[in-house]
C-alpha cells in the first residue's frame, strides 16, 4: 500500500505553513495595545485548510490517481484549442478590438480607470520587452524614459501651449535620445553589471527631475497639463474639444496601445527583429556573424525609450500634473515584472502580464488588507507552474552564459 507523498514534502509542506503564519502575525497581531495571536490564527486556519486540499489534489495527481479526471479534460481543452485554431487569427483580432472599442459604452468609471491604466502599463511593458525580451539587454532604470515623455510635454504644454499631438513624436524623439545617452556606456556589459548601471542612471534621471527647480519645479511638480485636445465643428464654426472625460482619454491610450502592439509586432518580425535575437541568444555569435552589435543594442535601448516617452506623455496629459515621485524604481520593478510574468519577448504574454499585475489587484480588493498578501501568492503560484511565463514567446532560446551555467 502506498503513501500519500513522502516525508520531504510533507516536511516541506508544513515549514511553509509556519512560515506563513510567520509573515502574517505581524500583519495582524501586532496591535497599539498589545499582542493578538487570535486573528491572525483563524485566519491562517483558513488558508492552511484550503492549501493543504490543493496539496493532497497535487499529490494525488503526481501519483496518477486523478487520471480519470485528466483524461477527459485533456481532451476537452484539445478539442476547444483545436476549434481555437480553426478561427482565423483576424477574426480573433477584429473581436478584440470590437471588445476594446465598445468598453466604454457599457463599464462603469472605476473599470475604466483601470483599463485606462492597464493599457498605459501594455504601452511601458512593451517598450521594455524590446530590450529585455528581444535583445537581452536587463534594464532596471526603463522607467526614466517614461518620465522624460511625461515631463517633455507637461513643459511644452504649460510654457509653450503646445497641443498634445505635437508633443507626441516629440516626447518619443527625446526619449529616444534619453535611450540612446544611457545605452551607450552599458554596451560593453552584460548580466549584472549592465542591470546596476540602468538602476543607477534611472536614478539619475529622477534626482535631476527632483532637484532642476528652474526647469522641473522639483519636488513640487508641473500644475496646468493641458489634456488632448480634438478640432470640433459646433454652429458652423471650427472649435477645439478637450478629451477630459475617462471616455475620450480611453480612446486616446488605445490607439497609443494598438500602434505599440503593430510597431513591437513589425519589429519583432523584421531584419532587426532577427538581430536582436541574435544578439539576445549568443552576442559574440552575432558579432561573428557580422551583426554590427553596437547599433543593435544602441537601437533597441532607443526603439524601447521611444514607447515609454509615447505612455509619458498620456500620463501627463491625463493627470494634468506630474512629479517626480511617479518615475521611482517600484515603477520598473512593476514593468519588468509585466514582462518576465507574461513571457519575454511575446506581445500577447506581455499585455496578459499587464492585465495580471493592474487587474488583478483591483479584483483581490474585496479582501482589503490582505489583497497584495492574497496577489503576491496568486503570481508565485503562476511562475511556479509556468516559469516561462503565462504566454511564452515562440521564438525563445538561452543565451551563451545561461547555457555555461546549465
Amino acid at each position: 500500500m502506498t503513501t500519500l507523498g513522502s516525508r520531504r514534502h510533507w516536511t516541506g509542506f508544513a515549514i511553509g505553513l509556519v512560515w506563513f503564519f510567520f509573515i502574517l502575525w505581524p500583519l495582524m497581531g501586532i496591535k497599539p495595545g498589545g499582542l493578538e495571536f487570535i486573528p491572525a490564527l483563524l485566519v491562517w486556519a483558513r488558508i492552511a485548510a484550503a492549501a493543504l486540499f490543493i496539496f493532497v489534489l497535487w499529490l494525488l495527481r503526481q501519483q496518477g490517481a486523478l487520471g480519470f479526471l485528466e483524461r477527459p479534460a485533456a481532451r476537452l481543452g484539445a478539442a476547444v484549442s483545436g476549434a481555437a485554431r480553426v478561427v482565423p487569427r483576424t477574426a480573433w483580432i477584429a473581436a478584440v478590438l470590437a471588445a476594446s472599442m465598445t468598453l466604454p459604452l457599457f463599464a462603469e468609471r472605476y473599470a475604466l480607470d483601470v483599463a485606462i491604466n492597464v493599457l498605459v502599463y501594455v504601452c511601458l511593458g512593451l517598450g521594455l520587452n524590446v530590450v529585455v525580451g528581444m535583445a537581452g539587454l536587463l534594464d532596471l532604470g526603463y522607467i526614466a524614459f517614461y518620465g522624460v515623455g511625461a515631463y517633455t510635454y507637461a513643459l511644452l504644454s504649460v510654457h509653450f501651449g503646445l497641443s498634445f499631438w505635437l508633443c507626441l513624436p516629440l516626447a518619443a524623439g527625446l526619449a529616444a535620445v534619453a535611450g540612446c545617452i544611457i545605452g551607450y556606456p552599458t554596451l560593453r556589459m552584460r548580466g549584472d553589471y549592465l542591470a546596476i548601471v540602468t538602476l543607477g542612471f534611472g536614478e539619475i534621471v529622477r534626482i535631476v527631475l527632483n532637484n532642476w527647480m528652474s526647469l522641473t519645479n522639483g519636488p513640487n511638480g508641473i500644475l496646468g497639463i493641458k489634456p488632448p485636445t480634438l478640432p470640433w465643428l459646433q454652429d458652423g464654426l471650427w472649435g477645439v474639444l478637450e478629451l477630459r472625460a475617462l471616455g475620450g482619454l480611453y480612446y486616446v491610450i488605445l490607439g497609443l496601445a494598438a500602434f505599440t502592439v503593430l510597431a513591437v509586432y513589425r519589429l519583432n518580425h523584421s531584419r532587426i527583429g532577427r538581430a536582436f535575437e541574435a544578439v539576445r541568444e549568443d552576442e559574440t555569435a552575432a558579432q561573428l556573424m557580422g551583426v554590427n552589435t553596437f547599433a543593435i543594442k544602441l537601437l533597441a535601448y532607443a526603439m524601447g525609450a521611444i514607447f515609454g516617452g509615447l505612455a509619458g506623455a498620456f500620463f501627463a496629459a491625463r493627470m494634468r500634473f506630474v512629479s517626480p515621485e511617479s518615475f521611482t524604481f517600484m515603477e520598473s520593478a512593476m514593468v519588468l515584472a509585466m514582462v518576465v510574468l507574461g513571457g519575454m519577448g511575446s506581445i500577447p504574454g506581455v499585455i496578459l502580464g499587464a492585465l495580471a499585475l493592474i487587474a488583478l489587484p483591483e479584483v483581490f480588493r474585496g479582501f482589503e488588507l490582505y489583497r497584495m498578501l492574497v496577489f503576491g501568492g496568486v503570481m508565485a503560484v503562476m511562475m511556479i507552474i509556468n516559469p516561462r511565463g503565462l504566454w511564452p514567446a515562440k521564438r525563445v532560446g538561452q543565451r551563451s552564459e545561461e547555457r555555461g551555467h546549465g
